[in-house]
C-alpha cells in the first residue's frame, strides 16, 4: 500500500545546501563595500536587512541570528568609516538594522517551535492511520495483491475509504467500502468497519453473516454516536465482500450497493454485476437473509480490480468522467503491481493532480490453481 507521507521533521530542521549560505554573505560583502566606497551622501546599508530575511527561508533560528549579527556588524564598519558611530544616520541604521534582525530571528524560532508541534501531531496521525489501514499482503495463498490509497484531505493518508484482506480456510476474504462523507467522522466510521471485519475472522461467517455482522456495526456505531441528537446526520457504507476461493477457479461476493469490480480476461473488461445489490451497510439492523452471495468465475490469469467511487467519479478539467474500463484494457503490464502503479499515476495525471475525493485501488490475479471447472461464467 503506499501512503502520502507527512514530513518527518518541521522545517527549522530540513536539509538545506551549504551553498545557500553564499547569498547572504554576499549580500553583506557586497553592500559593505560598495557603500564604503560610495559618497557620503549615498547610504546602502538598509540593504543588509535582505541578509537576515534570505537566510530565514532556509536556515534556522540560529544561524538566522548569527547572519542578522554579521549585517549588524557590517553596518558599524561602515558607520566608522563612513561618518562615524555617532551620527544619527548611522544610528537609526544600526537600530533599525538590528530591530529586523531579532524579528526575524524570533519569527524564525516561532515558526521552527510550531513545525515541531506540527511534525509531532502528525507523527502520531501517520501510526495511528497505517495501524488503521494495514497493508495488504503481496502474495497470499495463490494470490497476488496490490493496492494504493490516496486520501484527498489535505495532510491524510487515509479518509473515508477502507480495504482490508484476512484469511480464511480455502479462500482469501475482502472488504472494500467507501463511508459517506469526508474527514475525521468518515475515518472514525471505516475504523468501526475495519475493525469489525477482522474481528470477525476468526468466527468463519458466512458472506451473508458477515455482511449482517459489519451492517449491525455500522449501524449500532451510527445509533450510538447520534443519541440524543435532534438532527442526527445520515451515515453509511457502500461495500464489497467476497471470498476468493484457493482450491478452485471462482469467487464469490455480495454487493452492498458498491461499484462492481471489474474483471480483465482475455483483454476485455467486464463488471460483475450482481442481480440484486443489497442496501449500504448502516442503513437499519440488517440480518443474514438480507444479502445474496453471487459466483463468478476467477481463474489463473484474470485480473480483478477492485475500487472505490473516488475512481469513477474523477473528473479531468473538461468535466468528463475517469473511465476506468478503458484505461485497465489499455494498461501495458498483468502484473498487479504494475497495474495498480499506472492506473494511480494515469488517475493523477488525468484530474491534473488534485482529487476531490478518496481513492483506494486494488488488484488481483491467481497465479496458479486447478482447471476451471466448477465456477460460472
Amino acid at each position: 500500500m503506499r501512503l502520502r507521507h507527512a514530513p518527518a521533521r518541521p522545517a527549522g530542521f530540513r536539509r538545506w545546501s551549504p551553498g545557500l549560505l553564499v547569498v547572504p554573505l554576499a549580500i553583506i560583502v557586497a553592500v559593505t563595500l560598495v557603500d564604503i566606497s560610495s559618497p557620503t551622501s549615498i547610504h546602502l546599508g538598509p540593504f543588509l536587512v535582505a541578509a537576515p530575511a534570505i537566510t530565514a527561508s532556509f536556515a534556522g533560528p540560529g544561524l538566522t541570528g548569527a547572519i542578522g549579527a554579521l549585517a549588524v556588524t557590517a553596518q558599524i564598519v561602515v558607520a566608522a568609516l563612513h561618518g562615524g558611530l555617532t551620527t544619527p544616520n548611522h544610528q537609526a541604521q544600526i537600530a533599525a538594522l538590528l530591530l529586523i534582525s531579532v524579528l526575524v530571528t524570533l519569527f524564525r524560532y516561532v515558526q521552527d517551535r510550531h513545525q515541531r508541534r506540527l511534525s509531532q501531531v502528525q507523527s502520531v496521525a501517520v501510526a495511528a492511520q497505517q495501524v488503521l489501514m494495514r497493508p495488504l499482503p503481496a502474495r497470499i495463498g495463490p494470490l497476488r495483491v496490490a493496492s494504493t490509497y490516496l486520501a484527498a484531505e489535505a495532510e491524510a493518508l487515509i479518509g473515508g475509504d477502507l480495504y482490508a484482506m484476512v484469511p480464511t480456510p480455502g479462500a482469501t476474504r475482502l472488504v472494500v467500502g467507501d463511508v459517506r462523507g469526508k474527514g475525521l467522522s468518515a475515518i472514525g466510521e471505516a475504523a468501526v468497519l475495519i475493525g469489525a471485519f477482522q474481528g470477525s475472522a476468526y468466527r468463519n461467517l458466512s458472506l451473508p453473516g458477515l455482511a449482517a455482522h459489519l451492517g449491525n456495526s455500522v449501524y449500532w456505531n451510527t445509533a450510538h454516536l447520534t443519541a440524543g441528537d435532534p438532527e442526527p446526520t445520515e451515515s453509511f457504507v457502500t461495500a464489497l465482500v467476497l471470498d476468493v476461493h484457493h482450491d478452485e477457479p471462482f469467487l464469490t461476493m455480495v454487493n452492498c450497493g458498491h461499484p462492481p469490480p471489474l474483471l480483465l480476461r482475455e483483454g476485455k473488461v467486464r463488471a460483475l454485476e450482481v442481480a440484486e445489490p443489497a442496501l449500504p451497510l448502516g442503513i437499519g439492523a440488517p440480518s443474514p437473509s438480507d444479502y445474496r452471495v453471487e459466483r463468478f468465475r476467477f481463474a489463473p490469469g484474470d485480473l480483478l480490480v477492485l475500487y472505490t467511487d473516488g475512481v469513477i467519479e474523477a473528473r479531468d478539467a473538461s468535466g468528463a468522467f475517469y473511465r476506468l474500463t478503458d484505461r485497465i484494457a489499455a494498461c501495458p503490464s498483468r502484473e498487479p503491481e504494475a497495474v495498480v502503479a499506472h492506473l494511480r499515476d494515469d488517475l493523477l495525471r488525468y484530474v491534473g493532480g488534485t482529487l476531490s475525493d478518496d481513492v483506494a485501488l486494488i488488484a488481483l490475479t491467481r497465479t496458479d490453481g486447478p482447471e476451471p471447472r466448477a465456477a460460472h461464467p
